[in-house]
């Protein structure tokens, strides 16, 4: 009984063991490809992997086809009309005699049909396919503008090749139970996981959390130290300081966010994003850590710390730009993000436009006032080259930019 009941377990568990080998979920595209959601197809030991936008009926989607051959072909249709093979609009795949791989779209009108190549009834664009230890992968971005639902009837299928073209697949078995239906748009589609969903979610905060860090706050920030310092001074002092502590912290966050992509997606890199993200990191933490030994204002070293202290506080806000930039061209959002981020750097720049005019002009007024002064009252110049030297510049009488 004993013996029984231990057997039983080991076969469980190796069931249990390879059934989660094959999810979907745990799966990452050596060309860094990724999808919202997936699915494990109940036969043929292939899987669904896709995007969907809503707004422009666009399905983004990668199938794949594990276990096979190399004289096997592979097919995944979308059928706008019924739930059978007639009439559905087929993306076909497998590897020549020579090697390299075709990949084409083909109509499905009869069940003598040998999938010739043809256009289907939507647009289909990005077309292409892998074969890579015994998987084959057809990847494809859908234009499903004719179709009034989100929920449709797909089919996979595969079969030999009769020299370089497919062949008639098997009519029994799982070949002949291979569909069902797809929801692109809940991701619920019989076997769909979350765990892509998740990912996606975190994917999105951690680009929000650096876009408003390094991108928004981060620029700000330092037009609060430049052109506040003429009209509130220690004030400006404060509200810079507490402005990008406040950004440095959520930037932490999205660095933190980062890290757990990372290392819940082995074998996606990004390099570029990834290098640039370190580097950002690094500098914006010696900034933060070099207040603490910011000399006073009429210390001899106190120049060379201000230039240092401007010209990282400039490359933390330059790199964190271009990352941003770099981190939209991953996520390949809706058009709109990415104008409105433009929209606001356009409009900060306007901002510091016009500051750094009326900034200018106010300085020029007060030093035009102050040497009038100084003419008038020899006395003066000898106060305000104590106040220049010694100060604490909140009576300066020549101000500087």
């Amino acid at each position: 009984m004993s013996s029984g009941f231990l057997i039983s377990c080991v076969l469980f568990t190796l069931f249990v063991s390879s059934t989660h080998a094959q999810s979907c979920t745990k799966y990452n595209f050596t060309s860094n490809q990724m999808f919202t959601s997936c699915s494990d197809l109940p036969y043929l030991n292939s899987f669904l992997h896709w995007s969907y936008s809503p707004s422009t009926k666009t399905a983004k989607i990668a199938y794949r086809h594990t276990k096979l051959g190399s004289t096997r072909w592979v097919a995944w249709a979308i059928n706008p009309t019924s739930q059978g093979m007639v009439g559905s609009q087929a993306l076909v795949a497998y590897q020549k005699s020579d090697g390299n791989m075709r990949v084409y779209t083909s109509p499905v009108t009869s069940y003598q049909t040998q999938l010739q190549q043809g256009d289907l009834s939507f647009s289909v664009t990005d077309l292409s396919a892998t074969y890579l230890n015994n998987e084959i992968t057809i990847f494809a971005t859908l234009k499903l503008d004719n179709f009034n639902s989100t929920i449709v009837n797909q089919l996979w299928q595969e079969g030999p090749l009769s020299g370089d073209s497919p062949a008639m697949h098997e009519t029994s078995g799982a070949n002949t139970q291979s569909a069902g239906p797809l929801s692109l748009l809940s991701g619920q589609s019989r076997t769909t996981t979350t765990r892509a969903s998740s990912q996606f979610n975190k994917r999105n905060l951690h680009g929000l959390l650096n876009a408003v860090s390094w991108g928004i706050m981060m620029p700000i920030g330092i037009l609060f130290a430049r052109y506040l310092k003429v009209f509130s001074d220690p004030a400006w002092f404060y509200l810079h300081s507490i402005w990008q502590i406040t950004a440095y912290v959520i930037g932490v966050a999205g660095w933190v966010t980062g890290l757990q992509l990372g290392s819940e997606s082995r074998g996606i890199q990004f390099t570029a994003h990834r290098t640039i993200g370190i580097v950002l990191f690094s500098l914006a933490t010696l900034q933060a850590s070099a207040m603490l030994l910011r000399p006073k204002r009429d210390h001899k070293h106190r120049i060379y710390w201000n230039i240092y202290h401007r010209s990282v506080g400039y490359s933390i806000v330059v790199l964190g730009i271009i990352n941003i930039f770099k981190g939209l061209n991953i996520l390949k959002p809706e058009k709109k993000w990415e104008t409105a981020y433009i929209a606001t750097l356009v409009g900060l720049g306007i901002i510091a436009a016009f500051l750094e005019v009326i900034t200018w002009c106010v300085v020029i007024k007060r030093n035009k006032s102050a040497s009038s002064n100084v003419e008038k009252n020899p006395q003066g110049l000898h106060e305000a080259n104590w106040y220049n030297g010694h100060g604490n510049g909140t009576n300066r009488t020549h101000y500087r930019v």
